[in-house]
């Protein structure tokens, strides 16, 4: 029974972490196309 709990408890801590890192992912990007949106339209004002 222990050993089947802490799989279960692993299991949902690992999807956790995946579901974390994808989020972080997303937001990292966002932030890198805002920048890449800024600096054309710096360009552009040039």
């Amino acid at each position: 029974m222990k050993a089947t709990t802490m799989m279960l408890l692993m299991a949902a801590f690992a999807l956790g972490a995946c579901n974390t890192v994808e989020g972080v992912g997303k937001d990292i990007e966002a932030g890198g196309e805002k920048v890449q949106q800024t600096a054309e339209e710096v360009k552009k004002d040039m």
